[in-house]
């Protein structure tokens, strides 16, 4: 489980396929104690095992569905990543709950970002846009972002100064692709509202009920 806060951006120190699959190699060096073999890292919202690590970094494998469903399989040596390791138990929740699991991608339609901050416009599917509410929360390659307007095609973000320079935001420029994932609180919701229009347990909800249960007066 993530966050959205991103605790560095990282250099790509090594990119390549292995078969259908593919290992990364991140130059990054945690901030307290070293890496433990199996943990979990976001890498562009994206969640890694870290399966060796050295001083100078760590490395894990890329499933074949993972390259095909984010922008991972686009990086090369070289290339800016997000970095955030797991969430520890009892640490502080910035950003919203972030699996790291990938819902699909976007593309930048709209770029205006200086160190000032800015927007940024992001196309993607409507699948993933039925997923989004105004003012609510998405992560856009690991970064916990806000909703600030959406409609039939994209969704557009506001970006501070602090995520603008903390971030691989700055590298970004329109026409490319970004890692979405939608809120899982809303999946959830969504979830079962349609279990429960399927269901014929809506002919039972009544006054009575919603007052025994303390939903009205």
């Amino acid at each position: 489980m993530f966050t959205g806060i991103i605790e560095s951006v990282c250099k790509v120190k090594d990119f390549r396929r292995v078969g259908e699959n593919a290992e990364i190699t991140i130059s990054y060096k945690p901030a307290d104690k070293g890496f433990e073999i199996g943990e979990s890292i976001a890498v562009d919202g994206v969640c890694l095992t870290v399966k060796s690590f050295s001083h100078e970094g760590f490395s894990a494998d890329i499933s074949p569905e993972t390259l095909s469903l984010t922008t991972l399989s686009e990086k090369r040596t070289g290339s800016w990543v997000n970095i955030e390791r797991a969430l520890a138990f009892g640490g502080r929740i910035g950003g919203h709950f972030v699996s790291g699991h990938i819902d699909g991608k976007g593309f930048i339609k709209f770029y205006d970002l200086t160190a000032n901050g800015g927007i940024i416009k992001i196309e993607t599917d409507k699948k993933l846009l039925n997923e989004m509410v105004k003012k609510g929360s998405v992560a856009v390659d690991g970064i916990s972002l806000t909703i600030a307007e959406l409609d039939e095609n994209s969704f557009s973000v506001a970006v501070i100064p602090h995520t603008f320079e903390n971030t691989i935001l700055q590298y970004k420029g329109i026409g490319e692709a970004v890692n979405i994932e939608t809120d899982m609180l809303g999946k959830y919701v969504r979830r079962a509202i349609a279990e429960y229009k399927l269901s014929d347990k809506r002919d039972t909800i009544s006054f009575e009920l919603l007052k025994n249960a303390g939903f009205t007066d």
